[in-house]
């Protein structure tokens, strides 16, 4: 399929119906056809595997053509420069979670360039870093414990950044390496808590929330057949 067969298709699958169902979720872009996330993963399994598709559909600006080459890109030719290029496109929270998850995590350069794009200013750009983060602590498993510690300290520093886009970014990604293992758990727990008692309302909420889950017996349950001795750290971390 050509980038003008693919168009074609989208505009005639949009409505004004679905365009006003995704701003209303705050899915804004300048090209939108309104075209509901089924037929694009329709269109991504009748296509497979198609890097220069995937380069052209991103440059024709379209949200939906985007998705699509979210999903058709290969993450093995994936390099640091098409990372920050098409971070900049970045205008609303679904593109980039969609871009971190399906594409970003998955490649080597994924851990580096979030710790870059976590201290940048730009709103989607500063949620892309967390939010590859996130995916990271519940994908990546070859990865050790200890090298997400330094992460918390950056959770800390964004906690009281009050754009949406970011706050929701940095709470998912403190709750996931919580989350992932009986050793981080109290760490997360502890800033968790930190943050909630924050007076800055930001903070306070993205601690708020991230104490709620890690509190949850679901959560602790699972960590603990993991290992019994989180019983240990986890009644210690809340005598604090």
């Amino acid at each position: 399929m050509t980038v003008s067969d693919i168009l074609s298709r989208l505009h005639r699958l949009g409505s004004a119906k679905n365009r006003f169902g995704m701003a209303r979720y705050g899915i804004y872009s300048k090209k939108v056809f309104g075209v509901g996330i089924k037929p694009i993963t329709a269109l991504r399994r009748k296509i497979g595997r198609d890097h220069t598709l995937a380069l052209k559909l991103w440059k024709s600006g379209w949200l939906e053509a985007r998705f699509l080459a979210i999903f058709i890109a290969d993450p093995e030719q994936v390099t640091p420069r098409l990372m920050n290029s098409w971070v900049r496109d970045f205008d609303n929270w679904a593109i980039t979670d969609g871009a971190c998850l399906h594409l970003f995590a998955d490649t080597k350069h994924g851990p580096k360039i979030a710790l870059q794009w976590a201290k940048r200013k730009e709103e989607f750009v500063k949620r892309a870093g967390f939010v590859i983060l996130a995916v990271r602590a519940v994908h990546d498993k070859k990865a050790r414990d200890r090298a997400f510690v330094p992460y918390l300290r950056l959770i800390e520093s964004a906690a009281y950044d009050e754009r949406n886009g970011v706050k929701k970014g940095v709470n998912w990604a403190l709750r996931q390496i919580g989350k992932r293992s009986p050793a981080l758990y109290p760490k997360a727990l502890r800033l968790a808590k930190k943050l909630a008692a924050s007076k800055n309302p930001t903070a306070r909420w993205i601690g708020s929330d991230a104490v709620r889950e890690l509190k949850n017996p679901k959560v602790i349950t699972r960590l603990r057949r993991r290992a019994p001795a989180v019983k240990m750290i986890t009644a210690k971390t809340q005598r604090r």
